[in-house]
């Protein structure tokens, strides 16, 4: 997939980078940042870049600068924070509503500064509810306080988190069965790879389309 441009963005934590997938007549941008084991190329930021922009969504691939600097472990959640923080103005550039977004550690940054930030919504892919196997170490208190329309996109194997597992609130929950903290599938399962990427992103198409 070729991504329409790419820019870097100079932040307090260093310099970001942003890989534009544009659609036409976009009437949101959806902007996702990656985890703190992985980048944008994870299987369900691409499936929503590949899939998303045909049907008017633009979407913008955030890279902390941990990453775009080569570092090989994430640092603390406020480092983060900044780092979303000074990638908003790019974000915001193109004069439309922002979906502030992101997949595991990045879905905690976006439901941390949503609200400051003036998002138009969050879109938590693979939420963090908890370390695995910890599930008294419930980060329940940032998403709950997203205080933006959430949509939830988990696993229903995730360790981090399953279904199940998570509170009643103001937000939305789409369940990839199967699907672990990544939306992998195991190959004896009823759908396919494929299938449970499908479910992904048309519940957040459907999720979008809602949002006013």
């Amino acid at each position: 997939m070729i991504p329409d441009t790419r820019e870097t963005v100079e932040t307090e934590a260093g310099p970001a980078r942003v890989t534009w997938h544009l659609a036409s007549g976009a009437r949101l941008v959806l902007a996702v940042g990656h985890g703190a084991g992985g980048g944008i190329e994870a299987r369900d930021l691409q499936a929503l870049a590949g899939t998303l922009p045909a049907h008017g969504v633009t979407v913008a691939l955030v890279e902390q600068p941990w990453r775009v600097a080569g570092k090989k472990v994430a640092p603390a959640p406020k480092t983060l924070d900044t780092g979303w923080r000074g990638v908003w103005p790019a974000l915001a550039a193109p004069g439309l509503p922002v979906v502030s977004g992101g997949r595991s550690a990045g879905a905690r940054v976006a439901c941390r500064t949503a609200a400051a930030l003036g998002a138009h919504a969050v879109l938590a892919l693979g939420f963090p509810l908890h370390p695995p196997g910890r599930p008294e170490k419930s980060r329940a208190a940032e998403l709950l306080g997203a205080g933006v329309p959430t949509l939830v996109v988990q696993g229903g194997n995730d360790p981090f988190g399953r279904p199940q597992e998570f509170p009643e609130g103001p937000f939305e929950l789409i369940t990839v069965p199967h699907g672990d903290h990544g939306f992998a599938v195991p190959r004896r399962a009823e759908i396919t790879q494929e299938q449970a990427l499908g479910i992904l992103t048309d519940g957040v198409l459907r999720w979008t389309a809602s949002l006013g």
